[in-house]
């Protein structure tokens, strides 16, 4: 029997080559596969046949939308997903719902080895071959770009001399990644950290210099997931996609940083997440009124931790599956609704409500009607204090108290 090969197809020149390419050298047959997480373009139906015109045996394609924005965007959003607490996990995120579906079409297929597009100094050949073998681990990975020495130049003579139906001459300045829940553009001039980016780099926002007149938008959360906007029922999809037209329209969401990948080196990367990064807002500060202090403070280093995993590939890792449960324990109370204001380039909270919320009127109040006893503070700081009065104390006592100098003082 010929083996099979199972090959992420994105429908461009490389992956349409990779078709071919791999056929050629290794003699195996080719299943293309095609996932729609929102990232636009052509028709899932147009891929599908192209796939199958430049020699694909089998073309396996899934509209996963609804599926990302609920399995995937949603747990980074009640995760506060910030990678160096900038970068909203837009790519990081897509990987494993498209390794799912890898697998899920290599078992249909009965193939034995999983191909991807990418190459050898990214991120996501880690998170796909990691998240391949994690789920199925009897399969045998291939990076026809970085095993079998597919450069572009390659690709464009191989696909005229086969003559593919695929554009060969155009070539984009940038390598662009983008899904519902945001887009990632690198490479060109932007690989140089000074040059600052053009406005060509960005669709999905729009310059925050100069923005309409300022949107009010009112998010209601259900056990911290959006289910309303201004009062109007959106499943997780259609949130993340009004929010990425609002927010989009004032700019929100634009991203330049200088990270660190996981294979050791530092690359720029510009982002727009209008979405994302809005909806992040309004999540935040609805756990700022409904999640008890203790619990916060410790969520947010797991935030730290959960983040780092989903960038490292390691979505399907079983701590990531144990930080997964305590964050979901933590959206027990995340319910409720944000008011933000959307304005040149900024998502600001101006209001919030919910019926679980911690925050007591009567206790925050300076007015007439406090509840706060005020006696017991001094009781309070005497015994909060004293472990470290203690030990000053024996600091005095040897000789090593705080010199206080005379540097910076003022004097009569």
């Amino acid at each position: 029997m010929t083996e099979r090969v199972v090959l992420a197809y994105s429908g461009g020149l490389d992956t349409s080559v990779g078709i071919g390419w791999i056929a050629e050298a290794t003699g195996a047959e080719v299943i293309a596969v095609a996932v729609d997480v929102g990232q636009g373009g052509e028709d899932l139906n147009v891929i599908r046949q192209r796939a199958l015109d430049c020699g694909a045996v089998e073309a396996y394609v899934a509209d996963a939308r609804d599926e990302f924005a609920e399995e995937y965007c949603m747990p980074a959003l009640q995760a506060n997903g910030l990678y160096l607490d900038r970068y909203p996990l837009v790519s990081a995120l897509s990987r494993p719902v498209i390794v799912k579906h890898l697998v899920r079409a290599a078992r249909q297929f009965g193939a034995t080895t999983v191909a991807h597009g990418c190459t050898g100094k990214g991120n996501d050949q880690v998170r796909f071959e990691v998240g391949i073998t994690s789920i199925a681990p009897d399969l045998t990975c291939l990076a026809p770009v970085r095993d079998l020495a597919l450069t572009r130049d390659k690709a464009i003579e191989f696909a005229e001399r086969h003559k593919l139906p695929i554009a060969t001459t155009k070539h984009n300045p940038f390598s662009i990644d983008q899904n519902v829940w945001g887009r990632a553009v690198e490479t060109g001039f932007l690989e140089d950290i000074w040059n600052g980016p053009t406005k060509d780099v960005y669709t999905y926002t729009d310059d925050p210099t100069f923005p309409p007149v300022a949107d009010e938008v009112v998010i209601t959360f259900e056990q911290g997931v959006p289910v309303a906007l201004d009062g109007v029922p959106v499943t997780p999809l259609q949130a993340i996609q009004e929010m990425n037209r609002r927010a989009g329209a004032q700019g929100v969401g634009r991203i330049d940083i200088v990270e660190d990948r996981l294979v050791g080196i530092k690359s720029r990367e510009v982002y727009e997440a209008p979405g994302a990064i809005a909806l992040i807002a309004a999540h935040q500060e609805l756990e700022n009124v409904t999640v008890e202090r203790e619990q916060a403070r410790f969520k947010r280093q797991v935030e730290q931790r959960w983040t780092e995993l989903v960038y490292d590939g390691q979505w399907f890792s079983p701590l990531k599956r144990s930080l997964d449960t305590f964050i979901a324990d933590t959206q027990r109370y995340v319910s409720g609704d944000v008011r933000l204001v959307l304005h040149g380039g900024r998502a600001t909270v101006t209001g919030r409500r919910s019926d679980s919320s911690l925050y007591d009127f009567n206790l925050a109040t300076y007015d007439t009607g406090d509840t706060f006893d005020q006696a017991a503070a001094k009781g309070f700081i005497e015994i909060y204090g004293l472990s470290s009065k203690l030990a000053a104390a024996r600091d005095v006592k040897f000789g090593n108290g705080v010199d206080l100098g005379s540097q910076g003082g003022i004097s009569a």
